[in-house]
């Protein structure tokens, strides 16, 4: 029985994982998750090395994002991102962004 409770544990964590992202609510105006970063240095800096693509996505996501919010509307509920649909395109390129600032700062320690 106990080999079970990891389990039951996982998945009880992945519910309200996705509970909260619903809670949210930027999912119900077509945002991923990295589209609600707070653009400082490092996000900048990240934002520069995403391919093209992903960066015009992004903006177009923000854009109708906004005019949503200007409106005080929120897309029809089969348009909303998905938990599962939610993809980390920018959290790789800031880990790496962030990883770099520390190890500069360290060799400027020195």
């Amino acid at each position: 029985m106990a080999a079970r409770a990891p389990v039951a544990t996982g998945r009880l964590l992945v519910g309200l994982r996705k509970w909260y992202y619903g809670l949210c609510g930027f999912n119900k105006l077509g945002l991923m998750r990295d589209d609600t970063f707070y653009e400082d240095a490092d996000v900048k800096e990240a934002l520069k090395r995403i391919p093209e693509g992903v960066y015009n996505d992004r903006i177009f996501r923000i854009k109708r994002a906004l005019d949503l919010s200007m409106k005080q509307q929120i897309l029809p509920k089969d348009q909303w991102t998905k938990y599962d649909e939610d993809v980390d395109y920018l959290t790789p390129y800031l880990d790496e962004v962030i990883r770099e600032r520390k190890e500069r700062e360290e060799w400027m320690k020195k």
